[in-house]
């Protein structure tokens, strides 16, 4: 994989769709995944020991970084590569597994403790990554995704009996309220878990509205949200959930960024940009709490009023604000009435206020209203708005300001993360039936996308053709984590002979 010095520390169009010999060998060698293994070894005990963990793990892995659809097609290049097979232990072909094997070992690999240890092994791979790029998970953005998923045919069973019981008692449901319409045990949203504790597959419906509320088209899947926390300028995953598909992305949010901010260091998240889903008053608080500005775009919910006026302004304040917390003033001297924006100054952070300022003093324009709203002041009307009064409302970055577009304008690599994930990696393929089998695709997918983050940000970097390549200060510091302050081997105290004077026809060759 060579990588240009122009290009960014995280080059992911530079991926190869068929990664080389050498870059498996990296990738492999850069997963931390030895307490992982331990932990497998443990748990089988003495049990038969045909194909080791060690195997079946590489073939999982193999699987997601070498992008093969099935897990067939990954064991059918293991017998035709020889020297790909060494890389995980394989010497022989009789010791390559089956498919019914490595699903065996995916089912145990999503269920306690191992389904821990594997976000353990990401964790750790976002901490170092963390610590060797100074502004990784300074602007993050959160997103949720739909993924595609199957039920086992044991719960595929009881998943049918269930839907016949709930169409008989709908029935007869109908027939005794034959007038009255009492919906809300039928709009009750109930998550149904398997034997493991895991959230079974389950239908999920999303809507898409225009901005006059109509619906304008719908999304339907069934499967699993994947919740996504990642940096929006190096797209690097920070955090990550999996949940049903009856758990709105509000709920997940606050998880999302405890594990984020595990993953760094202390006070690194300064803004979180999501959707709309995320607009609740105690994701806000949530946030406030831990001192990030929210970047999240507000939810259309007042039905019959545009705007309000301020608390502690009366009739005859000219001071206004709409739903989105956007500061108003109106000129009444005019005809007819305009009404001005304010000119948002700043953030108060020792105040808790948002502070503004006339427009026209601001902007240098006249105003008919300006000599009684300035009233011979030189710098102008100055109105602070508290948080504390809605912090939904009054973010410390206004959403009417350039700040907030342009932070805004980032959210869309979540997108393209989910898109590496779904289509690059194949996570959305849906050919996984379990909860315990997804839950462990998915995190080894994640492992795998930051062992690849690993590999681009260590990479040397060729400038030009016939240039030399050179290694990034950041490519040292990750170099210098992964070696882990190993101790070298002493070397080797051999006889050291001197070295002999050549002869006069020695001396005659090369002169």
């Amino acid at each position: 994989m060579r990588v240009s010095i122009q290009k960014p520390l995280f080059a992911w169009d530079c991926l190869e769709d068929h990664p080389a010999f050498s870059t498996i060998k990296k990738l492999l060698n850069g997963i931390p995944d030895q307490a992982l293994l331990e932990g497998l070894r443990t748990a089988r005990g003495r049990g038969r020991d045909d194909y080791p963990v060690e195997v079946l793990w590489g073939v999982v892995v193999l699987t997601i970084a070498l992008r093969h659809t099935h897990i067939e097609s990954c064991l059918g290049e293991l017998g035709r590569n020889p020297s790909l097979a060494k890389l995980i232990g394989i010497k022989k072909p009789q010791q390559i597994p089956q498919g019914c094997n490595v699903s065996r070992f995916l089912k145990t690999l999503g269920q306690e403790p191992h389904r821990s240890e594997l976000q353990n092994v990401f964790n750790v791979m976002a901490k170092k990554l963390g610590r060797a790029v100074p502004d990784l998970g300074t602007y993050t953005a959160g997103d949720a995704t739909a993924l595609n998923a199957r039920l086992s045919r044991k719960d595929a069973d009881k998943h049918k009996e269930e839907q016949e019981q709930q169409k008989k008692q709908e029935a007869s449901r109908k027939k005794a309220e034959a007038n009255t319409r009492d919906s809300s045990d039928a709009k009750e949203k109930k998550i149904k878990y398997d034997e493991h504790g895991l959230p079974q597959p389950s239908g999920g419906r999303k809507e898409y509205k225009d901005d006059e509320g109509r619906v304008t088209h719908v999304v339907e899947w069934f499967g699993y949200k994947l919740h996504l926390l990642v940096d929006t300028k190096h797209e690097v995953t920070l955090a990550y959930r999996i949940s049903s598909t009856k758990v709105g992305d509000n709920e997940m949010l606050p998880e999302l960024v405890d594990q984020a901010s595990a993953n760094l260091p202390p006070q690194r998240i300064a803004t979180l940009a999501y959707d709309k889903a995320a607009d609740d008053q105690k994701v806000h608080e949530e946030l406030h709490k831990r001192g990030i500005k929210p970047v999240i775009q507000n939810r259309a919910l007042w039905k019959d009023e545009k705007e309000k006026m301020l608390p502690g302004h009366d009739g005859n304040s000219n001071i206004v604000y709409d739903e989105a917390g956007t500061l108003y003033c109106y000129d009444r001297e005019s005809q007819p009435i305009i009404r001005h924006r304010m000119a948002y100054i700043g953030h108060e952070p020792s105040r808790g206020t948002l502070k503004y300022r006339c427009p026209s003093k601001h902007e240098g324009w006249p105003c008919p209203m300006s000599p009684i709203c300035n009233a011979g002041k030189t710098y102008g009307l100055t109105v602070r708005v508290k948080q504390e009064i809605d912090l939904r409302r009054f973010p410390p970055i206004p959403r009417a300001t350039k700040q907030f577009e342009r932070l805004y304008k980032d959210r869309p690599s979540v997108e393209r993360v989910n898109a590496r994930f779904k289509i690059f990696w194949g996570l959305d393929d849906g050919n996984v039936t379990g909860a315990p089998r997804f839950h462990a695709l998915v995190g080894t997918v994640m492992i795998v996308h930051e062992a690849f983050a690993t590999l681009l940000a260590t990479l040397p970097r060729r400038e030009g053709t016939l240039g030399k390549m050179k290694l990034s200060p950041i490519a040292k510091a990750i170099q210098a984590q992964q070696r882990g302050g190993r101790r070298q081997a002493a070397p080797s105290r051999r006889r050291q002979t001197k070295r002999r004077k050549p002869t006069h026809r020695q001396r005659r060759l090369f002169r």
